[in-house]
């Protein structure tokens, strides 16, 4: 069994912050398992069901981000799942818009959500999918560009970096995350970006 962890901050005035690219690449990932995040427990909404023949759990923590190990250290608990069988999707600013990367270990890129999933966990083995949100323009705070929803720009290209992050989770899973880096590490096709 794999516990699949989207990030982001709970309610709908988030919903479609950069920030919460994680809540909705699992919200598309179960769609696409026909599998329901409706139950809640340990600060969480979740559900289970199957990618293929691999058994996930899809969770959202309800802790808001800064608090997010909580919930993930409880779910693995409960299903008792390792850190090793844990995947965590989350924004990253040092990638640009549509960049897709695998990550296994490593410090928390100074990402809040990361850092209290390592804090809670006393480990950082567990697989990333960093999601690329870009840098904010100069003059304007990482942090409030973070929890800003995306621009006019970028909401064209966003189902489509929704989709092909869902797709490289499905990959990753059932061939491993070097047959998705190589399949889906490059970014978006985007016209105001250069190659």
């Amino acid at each position: 069994m794999k516990v699949i962890v989207g990030l982001g901050n709970p309610g709908i005035h988030y919903r479609w912050n950069r920030h919460n690219i994680g809540f909705l690449v699992v919200d598309r990932l179960a769609e696409i398992s026909h599998v329901l995040i409706s139950h809640k427990r340990f600060n969480a909404l979740y559900g289970t069901g199957k990618i293929d023949s691999q058994e996930v759990v899809f969770v959202k923590p309800m802790t808001f981000m800064n608090r997010s190990g909580e919930a993930v250290e409880k779910a693995l608990r409960f299903f008792s799942v390792g850190v090793k069988d844990l995947v965590v999707i989350h924004d990253d600013l040092d990638l640009p818009f549509g960049r897709l990367r695998f990550k296994r270990r490593g410090g928390d890129g100074g990402h809040q959500g990361v850092r209290s999933i390592i804090e809670s966990l006393g480990e950082n083995i567990f697989l990333r999918l960093k999601v690329g949100i870009g840098r904010p323009p100069k003059g304007i705070d990482p942090a409030e560009y973070v929890l800003a929803s995306f621009d006019e720009i970028e909401r064209p290209y966003l189902n489509e970096m929704i989709s092909v992050a869902a797709q490289s989770i499905s990959v990753a899973l059932l061939e491993g995350p070097e047959a998705a880096m190589n399949r889906f590490q490059k970014k978006i096709n985007l016209p105001f970006q250069s190659p």
